[in-house]
């Protein structure tokens, strides 16, 4: 009786057992990982919790504690999820992320999403976009993944600060609704204002601009506003056409009060072979601009300015190009501000327009091009000005042979002609022929060889006393030349030193500098340091260094091991026979040249010395000097330029003494400033002065800047400008500006 007693307590333990786990066939929970496949969706869907209940007869998942949810791509953390297989959605609630494909994330306190987390609504949303801009609101909706339509919200890019994280960032948009368009790439706004430390400063009922993921998109860029007495009042309008993904264009018409319109526009082109850029701009005078300009510079109907620049390759070893640079007066693009940045022509006395074809081929080198140049300065006429074409360079090296010589050959070809004054024809053919040669002791020798042939063909030339002469004229000049170094280096523990003695020692014939042979690209002798020991002075080719002449100095230098760097050359060149060829001022004209120099001194980052100079070799007096010095540390830093050069016989540039400074400082990690000028030391005038006041975060630019120039050329005169500029980054900029003619 006893033992059946047992079998049925036995029984009745088997069948409360057989029970509880029938039950929890209907009812699961565990801990760790799960995995499904949603009945409406073919999206595996993955769970990671540290609690899940699971309902086998509704086909709901309930997860808790560090949730993990994700279905491919997105990935949504909570504290709760409850996922319903069998309609496909999921409710999440408690510290909400959803991780994006595209790097944006959501963050709320509740969400119902479909099962693949594209489409649902969101109470209480916060996302960081993509660059870390930031989008808050009280409740919105996703739709197919690609739209987010929010309610009460508001968007800025600026960091909050992180002591009082609810004071407002330094501006920001809030809109009754945004929707941030994933595929359109576009935020937009409805019933926006504009706020500027938790104060509203403007109102708009719309408003669109791309979003973090956009690099190029069309639409209006944010217009300026101005006002200059050369135009009154303007304002500028810029359109941007992304025209394709190698192409686009910008077209920004000015509207002025005082000089018309102005159309400018700008296209850029990548092409499998090269670029192309154009800008251009052009205006059309009115009547009472007809009768200002036709006075000052004889200017009428149309003005503009074309800039173009092609590059482009054939193959691995020719290439081609042009630019193209032309306005249609001297002043067209100063005066209305073209030309000022890094994208256009410098501005100088001329504009060059060329067409070039080059080749590279092992130790060969091919140019051509043809160069034609527009006058931007008063006093010269147009027709004087030449046109060049072609220009041919041919350049060649051979391997060197088995003792380590070389041959070279370089051919130049010149036709250079004018409407009016010397047309000149050239063929240049330098045969050289070069050999170093390292002593036991350390002492390296170079022995070259060179035959010139120059061979020239003239209209108009001027010789004294004779005008308009037609001719031919050529020279043969044999050069021989041996250069001598001897490097002596020695290191401690610290420093690595050089010493090096040099000397080049040069014989050709007197003369070959004929009056029938033009000077076009030789009018000016710079000597300095850099043609010290060059054969021949002269920048160009029309002039030769003739007679036997002898160059020595030396270089010593000082190199640091924590990088800092100290180096010095002097030296100075003989002449056996004092001549002709070098004009009086040129340090070249007697037999012994004036003393020339450079040093260079960078003990570190926070100094650094550039200085040249020529000595006059009697007296040890400066003819030139030029110094550049760049000293301070981002807090304060100085960068000045001097430059003083004494007038050479026959030159056209007069005695020049002028210096350049540039005094910045970061004041803080957001505000820098800097003031710089020019002045003409010789004249005793200040060319320029310069104030710039500059606020940077990551959300937020402001700059202003004082300016006052004083050049004038025809209808252009001394000027003040003052400009400021607001940049809100990822919307836009605004820009104002005044300028105020000094018509004293």
């Amino acid at each position: 009786m006893g033992t059946l007693f047992i079998n049925l307590k036995k029984i009745i333990f088997l069948l409360v057992a057989l029970a509880v786990l029938l039950e929890v066939t209907k009812g699961a929970k565990a801990e760790g990982n799960y995995s499904s496949t949603s009945e409406n969706s073919t999206d595996e869907v993955r769970f990671r919790a540290d609690e899940m209940d699971y309902d086998r007869d509704l086909g709901i998942t309930t997860a808790r504690g560090n949730v993990q949810f994700t279905n491919q791509d997105r990935i949504l953390k909570a504290d709760v999820i409850v996922y319903n297989k069998k309609r496909n959605f999921v409710n999440a609630s408690g510290n909400i992320s959803l991780l994006e494909p595209t790097g944006e994330v959501l963050f709320a306190e509740f969400m119902e999403l479909s099962g693949d987390l594209k489409e649902g609504v969101i109470s209480d949303l916060k996302a960081i976009l993509k660059d870390g801009s930031l989008i808050a609101a009280n409740g919105g909706r996703r739709i197919n993944g690609n739209l987010l339509e929010l309610q009460n919200a508001v968007y800025s890019p600026c960091k909050l600060c992180e002591e009082e994280p609810d004071r407002a960032p330094l501006w920001q948009v809030k809109a009754v609704r945004i929707v941030h368009d994933k595929d359109g790439q576009t935020i937009e706004y409805k019933d926006a204002w504009l706020e500027i430390a938790g104060f509203p400063v403007m109102y708009t009922p719309y408003l669109s601009h791309p979003d973090p993921t956009v690099k190029r998109k069309s639409g209006f860029l944010t217009p300026s506003f101005g006002s200059s007495t050369s135009t009154g009042t303007f304002a500028r309008t810029p359109y941007y056409y992304n025209i394709s993904p190698n192409s686009d264009a910008t077209i920004s018409p000015m509207f002025t009060a005082d000089e018309n319109v102005i159309i400018a526009g700008e296209y850029r082109q990548k092409l499998q072979a090269g670029n192309l850029e154009t800008r251009a701009s052009i205006k059309r005078n009115t009547p009472k601009d007809e009768r200002r300009y036709v006075a000052e510079s004889g200017v009428s109907g149309i003005r503009g300015h074309l800039s173009t620049k092609g590059r482009f390759d054939y193959d691995k070893t020719w290439r081609w190009g042009f630019d193209v640079n032309r306005q249609s007066d001297a002043t067209y693009m100063s005066r209305f501000g073209f030309g000022g940045d890094n994208t256009l022509p410098k501005i100088t006395n001329a504009l060059a327009s060329s067409a070039f074809v080059e080749g590279f081929k092992g130790r060969n080198y091919v140019h051509a091009e043809s160069i034609s140049f527009q006058n931007t300065l008063t006093g010269q006429e147009e027709k004087t000005i030449p046109v060049i074409l072609p220009l041919v360079d041919v350049n060649h090296v051979s391997e060197p042979n088995k003792y380590g010589a070389s041959r070279s050959l370089d051919i130049n070809l010149l036709a250079l002609s004018r409407r009016e004054g010397t047309d000149t024809r050239r063929l240049s053919i330098h045969n050289g022929w070069n050999l170093p040669y390292v002593a036991p002791k350390g002492d390296v020798y170079t022995l070259s060889a060179e035959l010139i042939g120059d061979f020239y063909n003239t209209n108009n030339l001027e010789v004294t006393g004779q005008e308009n002469i037609s001719n031919f004229a050529h020279r043969l000049v044999p050069q021989v030349a041996l250069d001598w170094r001897y490097p002596f280096v020695s290191s401690d523990a610290n420093v690595h030193k050089m010493f090096e003695p040099i000397a080049t020692f040069v014989i050709s014939p007197y003369g070959g500098n004929s009056a029938n042979i033009p000077n076009e690209d030789s009018q000016n002798v710079a000597f300095d340091d850099t043609n010290l020991f060059s054969k021949n002075r002269f920048s160009g080719l029309d002039r030769i260094e003739g007679g036997p002449r002898i160059n020595y100095g030396f270089k010593w230098g000082a190199f640091g091991k924590g990088g800092g760097s100290t180096s010095l050359l002097l030296g100075q060149s003989y002449r056996y026979k004092k001549d002709d060829t070098f004009v009086v001022g040129s340090g070249l004209e007697d037999n012994f040249s004036d003393i020339v120099g450079r040093l260079q001194a960078s003990p570190g980052p926070k100094f650094n010395v550039f200085y040249r100079t020529r000595l006059k070799k009697d007296n040890l007096e400066t003819q030139r000097n030029e110094l550049d010095l760049r000293m301070g540390v981002p807090a304060l830093r100085l960068d000045t330029r001097y430059a003083s050069f004494d007038r050479q016989e026959g030159s056209e540039f007069a005695a020049r003494e002028e210096i350049t400074g540039l005094l910045s400082s970061q004041i803080t990690d957001t505000w820098r400033s800097s003031l710089g000028g020019s002045k003409d030391l010789a004249e005793g005038d200040t060319r320029s002065m310069n104030l710039n006041l500059t606020y940077e975060d990551e959300c937020f630019l402001f700059s202003g800047a004082i300016k006052r120039t004083f050049f004038q050329n025809e209808d252009l005169q001394p000027e003040n400008s003052m400009v400021f500029r607001f940049l809100f980054k990822t919307l836009g900029e605004v820009s104002q500006g005044l300028k105020v003619l000094n018509t004293n």
